[in-house]
């Protein structure tokens, strides 16, 4: 996720100070991403050194106020206009966590896929219960929120079906090693049953 153009999108609508640009991600996001007001200041500061913002003086109530530059402004066309890169994926702790049990000795792979799955599936039907409670998307900011949850509940859908897959495979591997020539009887018994627990 970036902050950083993030907050220069908004800035694209007038200037603000930092709790009101705080106040409008998460709006859009639906709070999906909270952010702290120390890391909305720390990035403005950022930007300010970088170019892509300015002062612009205080508010009525003594607001430190930004602006975006021009500078700023074309890196926000950037962002909007070049895909998100693919080539370097975020890391995904439960991908990492997966490949750490599988390799550890000891770990119930098994139980680590069911009960992921089990959170995700909650989660899963906390994001379906929001998007049924959600407005129609009639204002931008209701219609933004619209397609923060579509992701989380695609996303959330996409997990499940993978921890299947991971499922499935730690079945198969078990059944190949429980057929495999030279693998003593008991050994293979063991598999078998440690990959349907």
């Amino acid at each position: 996720m970036s902050i950083r153009q993030g907050l220069l999108a908004l800035l694209e609508q007038g200037p603000m100070y930092g709790y009101q640009l705080r106040a409008e991600f998460e709006t859009r996001t639906g709070a999906t991403w909270p952010l702290n007001v120390g890391q909305v200041y720390t990035t403005l500061a950022r930007l300010e050194r970088d170019g892509l913002v300015e002062p612009a003086g205080d508010d009525r109530d003594g607001h430190a106020v930004y602006r975006i530059t021009d500078a700023g402004r074309a890196v926000v066309a950037t962002w909007f206009s070049t895909p998100v890169s693919r080539t370097s994926p975020p890391r995904d702790e439960l991908a990492i966590k997966l490949a750490m049990a599988v390799t550890v000795p000891g770990v119930d792979v098994r139980a680590v896929v069911q009960g992921q799955r089990t959170a995700t599936v909650r989660a899963l039907q906390d994001y379906t219960r929001l998007k049924a409670r959600a407005a129609d998307g009639d204002s931008p900011q209701d219609f933004a929120w619209l397609l923060v949850l579509d992701s989380l509940v695609f996303a959330a859908e996409a997990e499940v079906r993978w921890l299947d897959h991971c499922e499935a495979r730690l079945a198969r591997m078990a059944a190949d090693r429980a057929a495999s020539p030279g693998v003593p009887a008991e050994a293979a018994a063991d598999a078998v049953t440690e990959a349907a627990r």
